[in-house]
Order: structure tokens, then sequence, then C-alpha cells
């Protein structure tokens, strides 16, 4: 049997659903003004995915660069679910 496929799945689902609590936090501790952070880390993990031989690494790596990527629309979604209320607005501390 050959288990790449089905560790390529579930590995991909815990990328994503590890992206999904630090999109909400980023936001809320340090607004859009970190976007930047995600793109850098997509750059980065895409380009080293393809400089891996191993198929299952470059795959993860690039499941990990395009979350990152998708993560940045995230960021700005996010904000204007807190505008709308759906999520706690941070006050500011003096």
């Amino acid at each position: 049997m050959y288990f790449t496929g089905i560790i390529i799945g579930v590995a991909t689902f815990l990328i994503i659903g590890l992206f999904h609590p630090i999109v909400i936090k980023t936001e809320y501790y340090f607004g859009v003004k970190c976007w930047w952070v995600f793109a850098l880390m997509g750059v980065a993990t895409v380009v080293a995915s393809l400089l891996v031989e191993n198929i299952l690494i470059s795959t993860l790596l690039a499941v990990w660069g395009a979350s990152s990527f998708w993560s940045i629309g995230e960021l700005f979604e996010q904000r204007e679910r807190v505008k709308r209320g759906w999520f706690p607005k941070r006050e500011k501390r003096s």
C-alpha cells in the first residue's frame, strides 16, 4: 500500500486548519499591516517546494505556500468580520 496521498491529504487539512486561528490572532493583535509576512512566507515556501526533490515534502511546502497566500486575503476579510461585530475588536492599550 502507498500512503503518500493520505498523508498529503491529512497534512493539508492540518495546515489549512492551523492557518485559520493564525489569521484571526494576527488580525486581532496586529491588524492587516503585517500581510507582507504571509507574502514572504508564501514566496519562500513555494520556492523551497521547487527545490526539494522529495515529492511529499515538496507538496507540503507548496500547500503551506498556497495557504500563506490565501491568508493575505483572509486577513483583510477578517478585518471586515470584526467591523461587522462577528469577532471581538481589540481595544487600544494606553
